[in-house]
């Protein structure tokens, strides 16, 4: 299956359920991934930060990229492959893998963490791996994960690259730089919400979608929003998207992953709600705050 992929819509990063021995449990990735895209998500995410891929080792990053390469493949949506680190030669040998799977529609590349290369080294990064890709790809910028800002202008550079679409944006709200990108984007560059509080937001300034780990839950209500802000139902999209705010707060008060698996645990649609060490998982309080919300989501907007 060969995908002329345009980023938009809610893409959600699926978290690794894991089993009661420990491994992850791919029938309920299978499940959980059907369950996603039969609620309006355009596409999946595999090995993101919310899938823990720090934590999987290489057999079972494989597999969890095979099951979900598997549903894209029955659904006929894209895959986006998680990929990068902080050295240009190991990504790009990651990159080269996604050759063999045609399910594989983008990668998204973090900026290069903790080495703090300066911009232009980014651009060079950046550079390099996508003249030898075969697969497009999106920028993941997330400063606070990876030690390097980036500004508006070094983000068009990026943009303006042969064979990268899109940047996964989650500075950690909506600053100068981010209206200055929105007001000026390069030619077939998408912008992607990457922080789910700021989703709505970002939406509103003309991005076109989101990478979201709270659309893990109330699924149909993220894409509702992203097509009230594209059809321009501003008053729709705004109460929505005030809602979900609050939502996407409760599921980040503790270190993502783990109140979304407690929460998808506590619905039934995972084995158990287990994140592996540093991580821990999720307070029964955070849990149970989470399903008041989806409780008062419930009612229409």
């Amino acid at each position: 299956m060969e995908l002329d992929f345009t980023p938009h819509g809610i893409l959600v990063p699926l978290v690794t359920p894991f089993g009661a021995d420990g491994r992850p449990d791919l029938d309920a990735l299978d499940a959980l991934a059907h369950s996603v895209l039969d609620g309006g998500a355009t596409g999946i995410v595999a090995l993101g930060t919310t899938g823990e891929v720090g934590a999987l080792e290489p057999h079972e990053r494989a597999a969890v990229v095979d099951t979900c390469a598997r549903v894209c493949r029955e659904r006929g949506v894209p895959l986006v492959v998680g990929t990068g680190g902080g050295a240009t030669a190991a990504a790009g040998r990651e990159l080269a893998e996604l050759g063999a799977r045609s399910e594989a529609a983008a990668a998204l590349v973090t900026v290069p963490a903790f080495v703090r290369p300066s911009p232009d080294g980014v651009l060079a990064h950046f550079r390099r791996l996508a003249a030898d890709s075969p697969v497009p790809l999106i920028v993941y910028h997330i400063p606070y994960r990876t030690g390097r800002p980036l500004d508006a202008a070094t983000l068009r550079a990026l943009g303006s690259l042969p064979g990268v679409i899109g940047v996964k944006h989650a500075v950690g709200g909506v600053d100068q730089d981010t209206v200055a990108l929105l007001g000026d984007l390069p030619e077939d560059f998408a912008v992607l919400a990457g922080d789910d509080v700021f989703v709505s937001p970002l939406l509103a300034l003309g991005a076109v979608g989101g990478i979201l780990a709270s659309a893990h839950l109330a699924t149909e209500r993220f894409a509702a929003l992203a097509e009230a802000w594209r059809t321009g139902d501003a008053a729709r999209a705004r109460a929505l998207g005030h809602r979900l705010a609050h939502l996407s707060a409760l599921l980040f008060a503790e270190p993502n992953p783990a109140v979304v698996k407690g929460v998808l645990h506590a619905q039934g649609r995972i084995p158990t709600p287990d994140v592996r060490l540093p991580l821990l998982p999720a307070s029964e309080a955070s849990v149970t705050a989470v399903t008041k919300a989806l409780a008062e989501l419930a009612d229409p907007v």
